[in-house]
């Protein structure tokens, strides 16, 4: 046997997906949603950084950075700065940890079975992202209620603040297409975490999640102002606190379908193709 007959993915991996119509799409993507589903029900620690890196994350900043940010014993102001960052932040945090969850049901030859059943390749891919997108409401939804036991208030509505929520999730989801492709790409767990940190450091520490960038280099400000992570910061922060919304909210979503768009197919070539 050949290396290039070894080395092949198994011929119905190679069926392209506009062979199955959408219903059957939508199938698939409902049993392998339930699959992952219940494998984290088989293995509730996979929520651990769901659950508790949103209430260390937000007691941390508030305490350590609070009275620096917002001046001695005005904590309280800072929440409501910080926590709409948070919810920037918290999607990018999830969204890394799919790569490195798609990195390794390879290693363990899940995505090798998948890829020989007839079904549309795109569908576990989706899959992933819709339960991993659950996850992150989730993480939100303790964010944002460590945020009001520490004193956070609502400037707008519950509606502005439904639409920070499902902001977010938009731009996490599309993150989830760049961190699928660095798994789908990187040869170890290692080098996909590795990746997954020089991405996440720049685009976390340089925009206005912990900080207002007024007081950066001009050149470091220039960088924020078009950071995607600080357009959803300052998009979720002025639709809870109140403020000009529409130029930050349509960067927002601008970025999320570029994201999109680029890595979505690429990420479903390389699942079809990866050996």
């Amino acid at each position: 046997m050949s290396a290039a007959t070894t080395m092949a993915p198994p011929a119905a991996a190679q069926t392209p997906d506009s062979r199955i119509g959408l219903r059957a799409h939508c199938r698939h993507i409902g049993a392998l949603a339930r699959r992952n589903l219940l494998q984290i029900k088989a293995d509730p620690e996979s929520m651990f950084d769901a659950v508790a890196m949103p209430i260390i994350f937000t007691l941390m900043f508030v305490y350590v950075f609070g009275g620096a940010v917002a001046g001695k014993g005005n904590q309280e102001v800072y929440v409501n700065y910080l926590v709409p960052g948070l919810m920037a932040m918290t999607g990018i945090q999830i969204a890394m940890a799919v790569g490195s969850g798609v990195h390794e049901d390879f290693k363990k030859g899940v995505m090798d079975r998948f890829r020989t059943m007839p079904i549309a390749r795109s569908s576990v891919l989706v899959a992933k992202i819709i339960v991993e997108v659950g996850r992150m409401l989730v993480a939100t939804a303790i964010q944002l209620g460590m945020g009001f036991a520490l004193g956070m208030s609502i400037g707008t509505s519950w509606l502005h603040l439904l639409g920070a929520v499902a902001l977010s999730l938009v731009f996490g989801a599309s993150l989830m297409w760049i961190f699928i492709l660095v798994g789908l790409t990187m040869k170890t767990a290692q080098a996909v975490q590795g990746v997954a940190m020089l991405v996440l450091m720049p685009l976390q520490f340089a925009s206005s999640i912990f900080a207002p960038t007024s007081t950066m280099p001009g050149w470091l400000k220039a960088f924020a102002d078009y950071n995607p992570l600080a357009n959803l910061a300052d998009a979720s922060r002025a639709l809870i606190n109140g403020g000009a919304v529409a130029h930050s909210v349509w960067m927002t979503l601008g970025w999320a379908v570029a994201i999109t768009v680029v890595t979505a197919p690429l990420a479903v070539a390389k699942f079809r193709k990866k050996t």
